[in-house]
C-alpha cells in the first residue's frame, strides 16, 4: 500500500515538472513550489521523520506486551508501565525520563527497552532515532576514556537536537569506566535548554547486571520464608539496590553525581526466574516462531538450563537468554 501510494505521488510530481515548460515565469515558480511541496510529501511518506505520525506512544500495546511477553517481572512491568506513560504523556517535561533496569542476566532487561521502543516508535529498534551504546564495543580503551566523553556528548547534543524524542540505551553499564557516564549528567538535569537545546522530551535507559546480587538475595530471602515471590515490592529492593550500584566500584555507576543528585528515576529490579518462568519463556517463543505451542518440548528447554541454588535448583541462572537457541535443539 505505502508503495502504490509513493507512485501516486510521484506520478503526480511528474506530471506537475512536465508542464513547467508550457507557463511564463510567475506560473512556473507556483510550479516548482507545489513540485517541491509534493516532493517532500513523498519523502516523509516514505522515510521516518521527527513527528507524530512516526512518533506516538501506545499504552495499550505497552501494557498487553508487558502483560503477556514479560514473565516474572511484576515490580518491573508496574513502574515501566507507569513511569512511560506518565512520560509521554506529559507535553512539558521537567527532565528527561531516566530508567536504570538491573539484574542477572536473561531476566528481560534488553527485552523491556524493545518493547518500550515498540510502542514508541513506529519503527521499533529500528528507528533512527533510538541510539544503543554498548560498553565493551563503544568504550572498551580506559586510556581514551576523555575522547570517549567528547564524543558522548556530541552523539547525544546532535541526535536530540536532530529529534526532541530520542531514546539511549546503555547497555553493559556494568562494564563501563567508572566516571564516563558523569559526562552526560547536563542532558539529564532540569533544565529548559543547553546551548538552544532541549533534552527534557528525550528517554535514557541504562541496562545493568550491577546489584543483581542484592535483588537475587532478597529473592532467596522471600522464598526461604515461604513468601510468595509477587509479595516482593519496590521498597523492598529499591535503597539497596541504588547503594550497591552506587558504591560498585567496578560499575560505570559508582560513585556517580547521576546518583548522587537524584537524576536516575527509577532503578527498577528484574528479579531472578524460575522453573515455571523459563518454560514461560519457551512456549512465547514457539508462539513467535509461529510453531505449534508444546508444553512437553518447554519442559524439557526449562529442565535443561542450569538453576541454583544447588540443592534446591530455585533461579535460572542465566534466565530465560539461552531458550532460543535450546528451543532450536529440541524442534
Amino acid at each position: 500500500m505505502k508503495v502504490a501510494h509513493a507512485y501516486l505521488w510521484l506520478h503526480i510530481f511528474m506530471t506537475a515538472s512536465a508542464l513547467v515548460n508550457a507557463f511564463d515565469p510567475i506560473t512556473t515558480t507556483v510550479v516548482l513550489g507545489l513540485g517541491a511541496s509534493l516532493g517532500r510529501t513523498i519523502y516523509n511518506y516514505l522515510h521516518e521523520s521527527c513527528d507524530r505520525k512516526w512518533i506516538a506512544f501506545n499504552a495499550t500495546a505497552l501494557g498487553t506486551d508487558l502483560e503477556n511477553k514479560l514473565f516474572g517481572q511484576h515490580i518491573a512491568s508496574r513502574i515501566i508501565l507507569k513511569a512511560v506513560n506518565g512520560f509521554m504523556n506529559n507535553d512539558n517535561p521537567k527532565k528527561p525520563l531516566v530508567l536504570s533496569l538491573h539484574g542477572w542476566t536473561g531476566t528481560g532487561k534488553n527485552f523491556v527497552s524493545k518493547l518500550i521502543a515498540e510502542s514508541v516508535y513506529k519503527e521499533g529498534m529500528d528507528s533512527k532515532f533510538i541510539h544503543v551504546f554498548t560498553s565493551t564495543l563503544h568504550f572498551p580503551h580506559p586510556s581514551q576514556s576523555a575522547t570517549y566523553k567528547s564524543q558522548l556528548q556530541q552523539w547525544i547534543k546532535g541526535n536530540v537536537t536532530n529529534c526532541e524524542r530520542s531514546m539511549f540505551i546503555f547497555d553493559e553499564m556494568d562494564k563501563m569506566q567508572p566516571g564516563l557516564i558523569d559526562s552526560i549528567k547536563p542532558y539529564l538535569d532540569y533544565y529548559d535548554k543547553l546551548d538552544g537545546v532541549s533534552y527534557r522530551k528525550s528517554i535514557f535507559i541504562f541496562l545493568s547486571n550491577a546489584g543483581g546480587d542484592s535483588i537475587i538475595q532478597t529473592a532467596l530471602d522471600f522464598w526461604r520464608a515461604g513468601r510468595d515471590r509477587e509479595e516482593i515490592a519496590l521498597k523492598d529492593l529499591e535503597t539497596s539496590l541504588s547503594l550497591s550500584v552506587f558504591n560498585n566500584n567496578k560499575s560505570g555507576f559508582f560513585h556517580t553525581s547521576l546518583i548522587d543528585k537524584n537524576l536516575v528515576d527509577f532503578f527498577v529490579p528484574f528479579l531472578p526466574l524460575e522453573y515455571k518462568h523459563v518454560v514461560q519463556c519457551a512456549m512465547a517463543e514457539m508462539k513467535a516462531r509461529e510453531l505449534q505451542e508444546d508444553r512437553g518440548v518447554a519442559d524439557q528447554v526449562a529442565r535443561d538450563l542450569v538453576y541454583f541454588p544447588k540443592s534446591e535448583r530455585v533461579f535460572s541462572v542465566k534466565g530465560c537468554k539461552t531458550i532460543e537457541s535450546k528451543l532450536d535443539y529440541y524442534t
